[in-house]
C-alpha cells in the first residue's frame, strides 16, 4: 500500500487555461506514486479555512534539477517529481490558490484514494475515456498512461475549452458542447451515438447526472465501466465520512450499501455505485 505524504511544496508554474479554469505545476515528491484517477489535498493559507480542497491529480512530469527544463511524457517512470493539478475557481480557497505564482509554497497531502485501473487485460482493449467539465482532467494521466486504443470524449460548456490540444496527442478526440459551438451539441453519451464511438471499456469522470447516463450507456452496450464520483469531501483520507456515497452491494465491514469516495474511491465499478 503506498503512503501518503504531507509536506509544503513549491509551486513551478501557474496560468489560466479558459474563463476560470487554471494549470498549477507543483515540485513533490508524492508524484512518484500518483497514479491516473487519485487525487491531492490542497491546504490554504488562512486559518478561516482549515479543511483542505480536494483536486484531481491531471498528470505528473520530471523536472530536471540542472537545467530546468520540464516534461511531461512517461519516459522517465519512476523519476517523476512534479505534478499538475488543474482546477475551477469555486470559492475563496481555490481562488487563493489561482493567484500562487512560480516560487511560492502550498501544503499539500496526497496521493489520495484509488485510481483507474491498468490492467494488463485492457492493454488490448479499445477504451473510452469521458471528461465532462473539471472531471476533464484526470483523462489526461489516464490518456497517457494506457496502452491501447483510446477514444477521448470531452463534454464543454461551450467553446472556452481548456486542455483539448493536449488530450489529441493520445487519441481520437470528440468534443460535445451545451451551446454546439464546437462539435457535437449536447451530452457526451450524444457525441458518442452521433460520431460513433466504439470500444470495449470506459473510463470517466464528471458531475453525477453524466455518470448516471453513462452507468446506463454501458449497461445498455454490455460494456465495462469505471467511473471518478465527484462528492464533497472534509477530512480525504477516509476519517470523517462527510463524502459517503450509496452502494449496490453491502460492505463487509459497515454492513450497509455505503462507501467513501476518498477512501474507497473516487474511481468505482459503475455497476456498484447507485447513482
Amino acid at each position: 500500500m503506498m503512503s501518503k505524504i504531507k509536506e509544503t511544496a513549491k509551486v513551478i508554474s501557474q496560468e489560466m487555461l479558459a474563463g476560470d479554469i487554471y494549470s498549477m505545476w507543483i515540485e513533490t515528491d508524492i508524484a512518484k506514486d500518483a497514479k491516473p484517477g487519485q487525487f491531492i489535498s490542497v491546504y490554504t493559507k488562512s486559518e478561516a479555512r482549515l479543511l483542505p480542497r480536494p483536486i484531481s491529480i491531471c498528470e505528473t512530469g520530471y523536472i530536471n534539477k540542472t537545467d530546468g527544463c520540464m516534461k511531461n511524457d512517461h519516459n522517465d517512470a519512476g523519476s517523476q517529481n512534479a505534478l499538475r493539478i488543474v482546477y475551477r475557481i469555486a470559492g475563496e480557497g481555490t481562488r487563493e490558490f489561482s493567484a500562487y505564482k512560480a516560487g511560492d509554497s502550498v501544503d499539500i497531502l496526497g496521493p489520495l484514494g484509488n485510481g483507474f485501473p491498468l490492467t494488463e487485460e485492457n492493454d488490448d482493449s479499445d477504451a473510452i475515456l469521458i471528461g465532462g467539465g473539471i472531471g476533464i482532467p484526470p483523462m489526461l494521466e489516464l490518456a497517457k498512461a494506457l496502452k491501447c486504443n483510446k477514444t477521448i470524449v470531452a463534454g464543454y460548456r461551450d467553446a472556452d475549452m481548456f486542455l483539448n490540444k493536449e488530450l489529441e496527442k493520445y487519441g481520437r478526440l470528440v468534443i460535445a458542447t451545451d451551446d454546439g459551438s464546437v462539435g457535437t451539441k449536447g451530452t457526451v453519451i450524444d457525441a458518442i451515438r452521433q460520431q460513433g464511438v466504439t470500444g470495449s471499456v470506459i473510463y470517466a469522470c464528471g458531475p453525477t447526472p453524466m455518470l448516471r447516463g453513462i452507468k446506463a450507456y454501458a449497461q445498455e452496450n454490455g460494456m465495462e465501466a469505471y467511473i471518478s464520483v465527484e462528492e464533497r469531501m472534509a477530512c480525504g483520507v477516509g476519517a470523517c465520512l462527510g463524502c459517503v456515497c450509496k452502494t449496490t452491494e453491502t460492505d463487509d465491514h459497515s454492513k450497509v450499501k455505503n462507501a467513501r469516495v476518498c477512501k474507497d474511491g473516487p474511481v468505482f465499478k459503475a455497476s456498484l455505485i447507485d447513482l
